[in-house]
C-alpha cells in the first residue's frame, strides 16, 4: 500500500530562491497561455469570490487543472488569494496569497507556497511575452516604456522590461513620490535598462512611450478608466495589469488589436462591473501566438487578469526546484 508523503511548505523567501530563471519563466508563462487557448487542455472556472466586511476588500479562489501530454504531465492547484486596501494602514500587505499544489492522480496536496512572489514574477513574466510578441515596432530606435505604478509589479517587471527591450529609457509615474523614486533607482541598476525617469504624472510617463504598462492597485477606484485615448501614441503597445483601473474603454475599442489572457474569464469579470464599456477581445493572447499572428499598424492592448493556471504551471516549476535545492519545510501528514 502506498504511503503519504509529507507536504512540503515554501516560504516566500523559499519560493524566491526556487524561482526559475528569467527566460524560463517567460517560457512558463507562455506556456499558460497556449494552453488557455486550447481548451481540452485546461480547466479554469472564473475566479470565486467572497468580499468580506472592509470596503473594497476580496478573497478569490482560482483553481486549476492542465492536461498534459501524458498522465505524468498534469497539473492540478489552486490559488487562493485576497486584497484588502485597509491592510496598507496597518503595514500589511493589501494583496496575500498562497498557492496549493495537488497530485493530479490522486488529488492529494503535495505542497502548499507562498503566493506573493509567484503572483509578481507570473504577471511580469506574461507581460513580457505580450511586449514579444506583439511589442512596439523600433526600427532601431530606442525603445521608451512608460510604467505607472511602483509597486511589487513595479519591481519584479524590471529584469523583464530590461531583457524583452533591451536599452529602453523607462519613464516611472506613482502618486507616492517616494515609491517612485525607489523604483527608479532599482531600474537604474537592471541590466537593459539605460536609464529611468519619475515624472510628474500618467501623461507625462505615456506621451510619446512605444510601450506602456499600467499596474496601479486594483483597489483605487479614483483611477477608474483615467487613460484615454490622447494619453498614448498611435503605434504604442498598452499593457494593463490592473484590469480598467486605468485604461479607459475607448482605448480598447479604438485599438487595432485587443488581445486578453482568456475570454471566459474577462467576459465574466466585465460582468461583475469591471471592465465597463470595453467591447469583447479579438482573441486570446496564446490563440494569437499559435496562429502566428502579426503585429498590426496601431495601438495594441493585452489586458491579463491573472488566471490561476500560471501559479499552478509557476509552482509545478518552483516546487520541483526546492525539491532538487532542499527547500522548504516538510509536514508531516
Amino acid at each position: 500500500m502506498a504511503q503519504l508523503t509529507a507536504l512540503r511548505y515554501l516560504t516566500a523567501d523559499d519560493v524566491t530562491a526556487a524561482m526559475p530563471p528569467l527566460e524560463e519563466r517567460l517560457r512558463l508563462a507562455e506556456r499558460t497561455l497556449t494552453a488557455l487557448a486550447t481548451p481540452e487542455a485546461t480547466q479554469l472556472p472564473p475566479k470565486i469570490a467572497i468580499h468580506p466586511r472592509p470596503e473594497a476588500a476580496f478573497i478569490h479562489a482560482m483553481p486549476a487543472h492542465l492536461r498534459g501530454d501524458s498522465p505524468a504531465d498534469d497539473l492540478a492547484g489552486m490559488k487562493w488569494v485576497a486584497g484588502y486596501r485597509t491592510n496598507n494602514e496597518l503595514g500589511l500587505p493589501s494583496i496575500s496569497a498562497v498557492v496549493v499544489m495537488n497530485d493530479a492522480a490522486t488529488g492529494l496536496p503535495t505542497a502548499i507556497l507562498d503566493g506573493g512572489p509567484i503572483t509578481a514574477q507570473r504577471t511580469a513574466a506574461v507581460t513580457g511575452v505580450a511586449l514579444r510578441h506583439f511589442g512596439p515596432r523600433l526600427h532601431g530606435r530606442t525603445p521608451i516604456v512608460g510604467f505607472i505604478g511602483a509597486g511589487v509589479q513595479g519591481h519584479s517587471h524590471l529584469p523583464v522590461l530590461g531583457h524583452v527591450l533591451p536599452g529602453l529609457e523607462l519613464r516611472i509615474f506613482d502618486r507616492h513620490a517616494e515609491r517612485a523614486a525607489e523604483l527608479a533607482e532599482a531600474a537604474r541598476a537592471t541590466e537593459g535598462i539605460a536609464s529611468a525617469t519619475v515624472v510628474e504624472s500618467g501623461p507625462a510617463a505615456t506621451e510619446g512611450a512605444d510601450a506602456v504598462v499600467t499596474a496601479a492597485s486594483l483597489t483605487s477606484p479614483d483611477l477608474r478608466q483615467a487613460l484615454t485615448n490622447d494619453w498614448l501614441s498611435t503605434d504604442v503597445t498598452l499593457v494593463p495589469i490592473d484590469y480598467d483601473t486605468h485604461a479607459a474603454a475607448e482605448v480598447a475599442r479604438d485599438a487595432a488589436l485587443f488581445l486578453v489572457d482568456q475570454t471566459e474569464q474577462f467576459l465574466y469579470t466585465r460582468g461583475t462591473g469591471h471592465f465597463t464599456g470595453y467591447p469583447d477581445p479579438h482573441a486570446m493572447l496564446g490563440l494569437a501566438i499559435l496562429e502566428g499572428w502579426e503585429r498590426p499598424p496601431g495601438r495594441i492592448v493585452v489586458s491579463h487578469l491573472g488566471v490561476g493556471l500560471a501559479d499552478v504551471v509557476f509552482g509545478d516549476a518552483i516546487v520541483r526546484r526546492a525539491e532538487e535545492l532542499g527547500l522548504g519545510t516538510l509536514l508531516a501528514r
